[in-house]
């Protein structure tokens, strides 16, 4: 006799006042069963969980979750599973074996069973060292895994995360999935979402959710099969002429460079290969990635947009040079003797651990912090004596948007064209050029609040440029956007360095590191590798390698020669 689902969710939806952001959901998941919810920020995935974790009442349809109606039992349900919201939900002043105290006693853990348990986490968590040190002085890797410890010391049979990897890093992701691991393999049932479409292949099915929607349900063979014969590689010594051929194409859904001499393409119709004619020496279709799966998915939505391309011709220009850069913070040292270049039309990509000084070394560049030693001049002035100038003459994207959300779009960009001192007489036709460059439609009414995060970024974009530029700072500018929505993003990127723009970004999409001119890899406050990924993929001796691999390969080796010193 088969076991009674873990859930069962049927026909469900929540509706707030007269506006629907969930409906027609169904699914169930098994014991021992990993259950991935996937799709962008405003799908409805935090909507999704918070009902089965019944803290929120279902508005229609029925849901189940360990035998209990979560309308009628909500307090059942909430006793028995673990519930991990989306950001920081533990006390920053306790320290962590405080934290794992205090969860332990509201649910009840026997003190005779307390401490193995207890061990048995911090040591799966590679927290035992840090017991003493207070959460709110932890990186934000180590947070989310002391957050799923808090969750797993009462040893529910149901583990319900809302993107417990969102804002970490990829080596503190595949430690948090090695928790995730050992919790499915003692039986527990987990359901999690994310915006990461690369973890979809750790469940055993996937949902795929789009504007509160259900897009597909199946294993991730199984849609992966959907997307076959859409997705083909296009092999050419000339990509970029290539990308404009395929702009043109009406069946293109979406393109990407992945190398100096390929380009990953999208098709709304399977088994029509694209013809570009000359620009190609090999055409073939390729396995399908979830990121594939969901772009094809989403096709049928999805409005025919322009791909802008444009050829980048080099430059000698230096619009961003740093020389020996550190910054101290009392005794902490959190920019160390960090050096790089940024010629104009070129594009930097920041990558690194949480807490590797990435911010902070962009927040030296933008003129906010002043070096404790060494120098830098963005746009031609130094950050520390003309920060002034230095701000007038950039554009930041920060990872939430710095959007007015209770002010309309065309309010906002208003607003930035004054604070950047945009002439008046030159203000509509700054704000109409700054909007079509960022493929914002300036004639979208309504609130910020009400726009989807893919419209909001490109709102910000034109914000962010509507003085022209010489120097674009982007921080994790597609975070929570889906896979469309971001290729489309990097494509405007690409068109504003062809105008000369230096542009300098920091992503955790590693695979976005293929748009990027230049990586710069840090760890511990130092740039411990900068260049072109071919230059770095070959310093470590790999022929064929993913980005991940590089950015492991370089942190495992400055692992290693810091032991051995």
């Amino acid at each position: 006799m088969d076991a009674p689902p873990v859930i069962d969710a049927q026909g469900l939806g929540r509706r707030y006042g007269r506006r629907t952001v969930l409906q027609d959901v169904s699914f169930q998941v098994g014991p021992g069963e990993v259950f991935g919810v996937v799709g962008p920020d405003g799908a409805g995935k935090t909507t999704l969980l918070q009902m089965l974790a019944a803290i929120l009442r279902p508005s229609f349809g029925s849901c189940r979750v360990l035998g209990e109606d979560v309308r009628k039992h909500a307090d059942r349900v909430q006793a028995r599973v673990g519930y991990m919201s989306q950001g920081f939900s533990l006390y920053d002043r306790l320290t962590v074996a405080e934290n794992i105290a205090f969860a332990s006693a509201i649910r009840d853990v026997p003190k005779d069973a307390f401490a193995a348990r207890q061990a048995k986490l911090l040591a799966m968590a590679g927290l035992e060292r840090f017991q003493d040190r207070r959460e709110g002085a932890l990186s934000g890797g180590m947070r989310k895994k002391l957050a799923l410890c808090a969750n797993l010391i009462h040893e529910p049979p149901l583990l319900i995360l809302d993107e417990p990897s969102l804002g970490v890093d990829p080596l503190s992701r595949r430690e948090l999935w090695r928790i995730l691991d050992a919790a499915r393999n003692e039986g527990r049932s987990i359901v999690f979402a994310t915006s990461y479409m690369d973890e979809a292949d750790a469940s055993d099915r996937v949902l795929l959710l789009r504007d509160g929607l259900p897009l597909a349900l199946g294993a991730p063979s199984e849609l992966r099969e959907t997307a076959r014969a859409h997705v083909y590689s296009v092999r050419t010594s000339t990509p970029e002429i290539a990308e404009v051929a395929l702009a043109k194409l009406p069946d293109v859904l979406s393109f990407q460079r992945r190398s100096a001499d390929e380009v990953r393409v999208q098709l709304r119709t399977a088994g029509q290969p694209p013809d570009i004619g000359l620009h190609c020496r090999e055409l073939k279709p390729v396995e399908p990635t979830m990121e594939d799966v969901f772009t094809v998915a989403s096709a049928d939505d999805a409005p025919r947009a322009a791909l802008p391309v444009t050829a980048r011709s080099a430059s000698r220009e230096v619009l961003v040079g740093a020389q020996r850069v550190t910054r101290r913070f009392d005794d902490f040292v959190a920019v160390k003797d960090v050096t790089l270049e940024v010629r104009a039309g070129e594009v930097l990509g920041l990558l690194g651990p949480n807490g590797a000084g990435k911010t902070t070394l962009i927040r030296i560049l933008c003129g906010l912090l002043a070096p404790s030693e060494g120098q830098a001049r963005v746009a031609g002035f130094d950050v520390a004596r003309q920060s002034e100038q230095v701000r007038s003459s950039i554009g930041y994207v920060s990872q939430k948007f710095s959007l007015f959300t209770d002010l309309a779009a065309q309010e906002n960009l208003a607003f930035f064209a004054r604070a950047y001192g945009v002439p008046s007489r030159e203000m509509k036709a700054r704000i109409a050029w700054a909007c079509e460059r960022a493929g914002f439609a300036a004639t979208d009414a309504g609130l910020v609040r009400d726009l989807s995060s893919a419209v909001r970024q490109r709102l910000a974009l034109a914000c962010a440029i509507v003085h022209r530029p010489k120097v674009l700072f982007l921080d994790e500018p597609t975070s929570g956007v889906d896979p469309l929505s971001r290729f489309r993003f990097w494509r405007l990127i690409s068109a504003l360095a062809s105008e000369g723009v230096a542009v300098i970004v920091s992503t955790h999409y590693l695979e976005e590191a293929t748009y990027c001119d230049q990586l710069g890899l840090m760890m511990d406050g130092r740039m411990i590798a900068l260049g072109a990924l071919q230059a770095l993929k070959t310093e470590l001796g790999l022929k064929e390698a993913r980005v991940e691999d590089v950015f492991l390969g370089f942190i495992a080796r400055e692992r290693a020669q810091a032991r051995a010193a």
